[in-house]
């Protein structure tokens, strides 16, 4: 498993630019917001957790079709299938190798495009916090839609669309929490209590419904 984790994370950073490229599709979304709204400092301060969070999001979009395609290409996803290791686990392990090649370089720059969109500390603090504990559950299901699109021609905007209404509680409890924190009177805890449990049953259901589709796929 930890041959495998060390794998995947290789072939996620050096596919298609891996980290680097979300970095800057992350820079590039936040980027062009102020141009759209104006010179408000105070509008892009008061909206910036809520484009940074959607910037993630999207960011997070862009390799999850590659995240078996190698293994569908030289062959080897057949026998992920067929070994003794359950394919649950190795599917959690992918997504883990994903998320810290992909998903923890976003949750690293968050604070800098914090301070672009002119936020307090709190803001971009909290803005950062419910990126680390929320984005993997974007990773988790991801690999649903990956595992669905795998054996299928355009497989990444297929991704993209199975994956994206499913996330929309994961952006709604990690925008609701870092609002929570910075403006009150409602409670940071609750959302943020709420966006971690998501990203439980996400990493226990989202490796679990990938194998099987990874199943189906190859039979």
């Amino acid at each position: 498993m930890t041959a495998l984790f060390f794998r995947d994370l290789r072939l996620s950073v050096r596919a298609g630019g891996g980290a680097l490229i979300g970095i800057l599709f992350f820079l590039t979304v936040v980027a062009i917001i102020p141009f759209a709204v104006g010179p408000d400092l105070k509008l892009l301060s008061r909206i910036g957790p809520a484009i940074v969070w959607i910037g993630a999001l999207l960011a997070s979009l862009l390799g999850l079709d590659r995240l078996f395609q190698a293994e569908r290409d030289d062959g080897s996803l057949d026998l992920l299938v067929m070994q003794e290791t359950p394919l649950v686990l190795t599917v959690f392990i992918k997504c883990a190798a994903h998320w810290v090649a992909t998903g923890l370089p976003l949750v690293i720059a968050s604070p800098l495009l914090g301070l672009f969109m002119n936020m307090n500390e709190t803001a971009i603090a909290t803005t950062a916090l419910t990126l680390l504990v929320g984005s993997p559950a974007l990773t988790f299901i991801g690999a649903v839609g990956a595992a669905v699109a795998v054996a299928l021609p355009r497989g990444g905007l297929l991704v993209s669309i199975l994956v994206l209404p499913l996330t929309i509680p994961v952006l709604i409890f990690g925008v609701s929490a870092t609002y929570a924190a910075v403006e009150g009177p409602q409670p940071f805890l609750p959302p943020f209590l709420i966006l971690i449990a998501l990203t439980l049953f996400f990493a226990v259901l989202g490796p679990a419904a990938a194998a099987l589709a990874l199943r189906n796929t190859t039979d």
